[in-house]
């Protein structure tokens, strides 16, 4: 029955992965869009948001291209806080340094990213959208680590002031 039960925690700690490897999947393949591809679809995410703005709000005037680029730099962030979430998710060490490797692997990776987009048409690398990514994952691990501890009752230092 012991061996069972290694077996079992072992194949958790490998299916643990499996969201991250994704999340990197579909990263890779939208970073391998041309540039004509990737505008469209960021173009029509901006379109959709202003509409959505200008019904809400219909006095608001919003400056399309400067929007654009805002929303391309959210969607880095986003993309890489989600990262950081499911690759701290999948590393199974003590919290720090579950903070540490999470963090090497997102921005080796999102490093890697920019690299590849240099090899795609109208493409370009930019170490802004590194720190950007870097930015969004350590957010991201920030917010696991956080929930982890709440989640098997970790004393926050408010909790101590409270009692």
């Amino acid at each position: 029955m012991d061996g069972f039960v290694m077996l079992f925690i072992k194949r958790n700690k490998i299916f643990a992965w499996i969201p991250a490897l994704g999340w990197m999947i579909l990263i890779f393949y939208l970073s391998h869009q041309p540039a004509t591809s990737s505008s469209e679809l960021s173009a029509g995410i901006t379109a959709f948001i202003i509409n959505m703005i200008e019904k809400m709000i219909p006095f608001i005037e919003v400056e399309i291209s400067s929007f654009h680029t805002f929303i391309r730099k959210c969607a880095h962030f986003l993309a890489y806080l989600i990262l950081g979430i499911l690759v701290a998710y999948a590393i199974h060490v003590k919290r720090f340094y579950r903070f540490v490797f999470a963090l090497i692997i997102c921005v080796l990776y999102a490093i890697s990213d920019e690299v590849h987009q240099l090899f795609i048409p109208g493409r370009s690398g930019e170490v802004g959208d590194v720190l950007i990514d870097s930015v969004g994952s350590f957010s991201g691990i920030v917010i696991f680590v956080l929930f982890d501890k709440w989640r098997n009752g970790s004393n926050f230092p408010d909790k101590r002031r409270l009692e």
